[in-house]
């Protein structure tokens, strides 16, 4: 287990925000940012500061994305026809890891990423232990039969803390779920505002 892992639960007080909407968040009762100083931080960050802060809410928000691996997606948004953005956007919503969280097939993005490395989750019919897959429209995403059992899904699926995006379409008694189409910025469910066009100028200095 690495120490992103870890230390999941202090980012949503260093990043000030319950990044992930959990109602268990210690942000819930302790908003303000981990360690001896952390109440009496309170001066205003640059423009830098606040670009720097979009960046890392949304590479925390999809859990183990290392800081070679964002960027590199950076880049590809950049080669992409169309607003930068929400090229950005697309290409993380299409990551393996963060359909099987969006289809509510896990409860948070660390788990998902667990599913798919330990090998119960196919995508159209052929095992991918890859969580950073991409995804493609009308891509059948599936647990795979012998997994099908897994108690830790049983209990994502009956979850109501979070609805299924329109992008997705999930048979749920089949733990099954088809890509329809790459969404929009506007309709990603994020419990947390999240500006992309920040992260593009932080990354275009």
């Amino acid at each position: 287990m690495t120490k992103r892992l870890n230390s999941k639960h202090k980012v949503d007080r260093r990043l000030r925000v319950n990044l992930w909407g959990r109602p268990k968040s210690p942000f819930n009762s302790r908003a303000y940012p981990p360690g001896q100083h952390g109440q009496s931080k309170s001066s205003k960050p640059s423009n830098y500061g606040v670009q720097l802060n979009a960046k890392q809410k949304l590479k925390s928000y999809y859990g183990n994305i290392n800081e070679r691996q964002f960027r590199n997606l950076y880049k590809k948004a950049i080669m992409k026809k169309g607003d930068t953005a929400e090229n950005l956007i697309g290409l993380l919503e299409r990551r393996l890891d963060a359909v099987v969280y969006r289809s509510k097939l896990s409860n948070t993005s660390f788990s998902s990423r667990q599913l798919i490395n330990h090998g119960h989750v196919s995508v159209n019919g052929k095992k991918v232990n890859i969580s950073s897959y991409q995804v493609k429209e009308e891509d059948s995403i599936e647990i795979r039969d012998k997994s099908k059992q897994l108690s830790i899904i049983d209990i994502a699926l009956a979850n109501k803390e979070r609805e299924t995006p329109e992008y997705l379409q999930v048979d749920e008694k089949n733990k099954k779920v088809k890509f329809v189409r790459i969404p929009k910025f506007e309709e990603v469910p994020y419990p947390v505002v999240m500006e992309p066009n920040l992260v593009i100028e932080y990354y275009s200095r």
